[in-house]
């Protein structure tokens, strides 16, 4: 800080003048607080290998112990989940016994949808809904599910068009098994039938597709083990619009006869996913 310099009318004493001394050079102006050092301007490359090293830790940690990230395949679960749709699935959610986990987990209730482990082909993960416990008495009637003699509320469950399929509709059904059916799964299924009820046994789940006449589930490949379940999916993150059209021929024409309505540049960008499903949760 400089302070004001006064002018004096008197001129300096002849001591003054013999002990004046000369004035210091002008010093180069820096800003305060900003010190330069020339080996901190750039960072070093082992710095910032050492950063994308800890967010690769972080990273797989996550996917390891806490998150992953799915793809929906198929149209099972419609219309809870579509086709292109990126899950995000709690992993410390439905852990088997805590095991792996470093938080208490959440037991599995009816209605949960989750992820796991294809019976048929461990290598594989599917989404469906459980709708049997473990101990539970089920059935279904034309369609409808019954647990322990009662029918089941559900407004998840959708019933397209269809043809009639007996052993689908009124599972489980010994007088004609279906062709897709799992012949190992056929074998246990005749084993744990009661009163034309199918009993779970302990530490298994029976799980359908909400897209209840097309979906490919437990009653073509059984149940599903505690201990292949992966995680329950928190939201959707993503949605991509599938890259097939059905109508394509349709779509063509459409266009042929309306050039103006031809999507620009611009739309087709913007059109490539479905928006409005990003963060929606997954009930």
């Amino acid at each position: 800080m400089t302070h004001p310099v006064i002018a004096s009318s008197q001129p300096p004493s002849p001591t003054e003048s013999l002990h004046a001394q000369p004035p210091e050079p002008a010093r180069p102006y820096r800003t305060p607080g900003r010190h330069h050092h020339a080996h901190h301007e750039k960072p070093s490359i082992f710095a910032a290998l050492q950063s994308l090293l800890y967010l690769i830790v972080v990273a797989i940690f996550i996917i390891t112990f806490c998150m992953q990230p799915f793809r929906i395949p198929s149209e099972s679960m419609e219309s809870t989940l579509l086709v292109g749709d990126f899950l995000l699935v709690d992993k410390q959610a439905a852990a088997p016994d805590g095991a792996g986990t470093l938080l208490p987990t959440a037991a599995i209730h009816r209605g949960d949808v989750i992820v796991f482990h294809d019976p048929v082909d461990s290598t594989l993960h599917l989404v469906k809904r459980v709708i049997g416990l473990p101990g539970d008495h089920l059935r279904l009637r034309d369609g409808r599910v019954y647990i322990n003699g009662r029918a089941l509320t559900e407004p998840y469950a959708v019933y397209r068009p269809s043809p009639p399929d007996n052993f689908r509709d009124n599972f489980p059904r010994l007088q004609s098994p279906d062709p897709e059916i799992d012949s190992h799964w056929w074998i246990r299924m005749r084993s744990l039938i009661e009163n034309n009820e199918l009993i779970i046994p302990t530490g298994n789940y029976f799980v359908l597709g909400d897209n209840r006449n097309d979906s490919e589930d437990s009653r073509y490949w059984g149940f599903v083990p505690r201990d292949a379940i992966v995680g329950k999916p928190m939201f959707i993150y993503f949605s991509l619009l599938p890259h097939a059209d059905e109508s394509g021929s349709l779509t063509q024409s459409a266009e042929a006869a309306n050039p103006s309505q031809q999507p620009g540049k611009f739309d087709s960008v913007v059109d490539f996913a479905r928006w409005g499903r990003t963060f929606q949760i997954v009930r």
